[in-house]
């Protein structure tokens, strides 16, 4: 195995299959980003989500999907562009996927693209032993969503972060505040069908733990752009009313659920409850 790859899975510390799946996903994502820059695509779109919060903020829970947001609206850059490149990167360091662009949805204002790969075949590329890797179906494959959004909501700040493995590169990603504005948004709006994404609750609880103000424009100009609410100006007391309605909602245990598969400790669950949330929304909200 490639030392640089030696060193990105040992940061994880898997001790089973399936911890080293986790793992291997996780590095395939950050050599994907790699992939991405060397295309270019950095100077004209941001890295944000959770995946963003995991690579350069250390977020201590798995996650799926690569989210990025165009720096100008409905610039003519597309996800597209940088699949090829993505394609090649994991190609030189052992990995074998596909790679397959989804037709956009424009009412959405979203791109989407796929990372395809037998799971079989890639754990093996990672030194699992073919005894360990048949605990997987042959026909299971590792996927992950790259999206892109098209129609960026103005006022989120950028900064520029260096990756040092699996070789030293650089990512544009929206910076705190305003990654916080959007996982509040996510939080207050998102519709996952009959389902509560948990991860957004777990999110939510690291943002505040740590601290960190809301960009509170830039928030509400992802309000105004999802017409979820009619709102044309947003303070903090609003902002505070609108999560506690949210938490008094929903199934905070379903929450904890949907979320508990992806995380290395699950007792970081233990304090969960409505009572934990609002408390929370109290006293750890505030703006730039």
């Amino acid at each position: 195995m490639n030392k640089s790859l030696e060193d990105m899975l040992r940061l994880y510390r898997p001790v089973t299959p399936l911890d080293r799946l986790q793992a291997t996903r996780e590095v395939i994502q950050e050599i994907a980003l790699l992939g991405i820059w060397r295309s270019g695509f950095f100077e004209h779109a941001a890295f944000y989500g959770g995946t963003a919060l995991r690579i350069f903020h250390g977020l201590q829970r798995f996650s799926e999907d690569l989210d990025f947001s165009l720096l100008e609206r409905n610039a003519s850059v597309r996800l597209e562009s940088a699949l090829a490149h993505v394609k090649t990167e994991l190609a030189s360091w052992g990995f074998s996927f596909e790679t397959a662009a989804k037709v956009a949805d424009t009412g959405a204002g979203i791109e989407s693209a796929f990372l395809k790969g037998n799971t079989r075949i890639n754990l093996l590329n990672v030194g699992v032993g073919e005894e360990l890797s048949r605990g997987f179906p042959g026909n299971q494959k590792i996927t992950i969503k790259l999206e892109l959004e098209t129609n960026t909501p103005p006022h989120a700040l950028t900064e520029v972060k260096t990756h040092l493995l699996p070789t030293p590169f650089q990512v544009r990603l929206y910076d705190l505040p305003s990654l916080f504005a959007g996982k509040l948004h996510a939080l207050l709006f998102r519709n996952w069908k009959s389902r509560v994404k948990g991860r957004d609750f777990y999110d939510f609880v690291w943002y505040v733990s740590r601290d960190v103000p809301v960009n509170l424009p830039h928030l509400l100009a992802r309000i105004i752009e999802s017409g979820d609410i009619d709102i044309d100006e947003l303070d903090i007391p609003t902002l505070r009313t609108l999560l506690e309605k949210r938490f008094k909602s929903v199934d905070i245990g379903e929450a904890a659920e949907e979320v508990r598969p992806f995380l290395r400790d699950p007792k970081e669950l233990a304090l969960w409850s409505e009572e934990f949330f609002i408390e929370l929304t109290q006293r750890g909200i505030r703006s730039t």
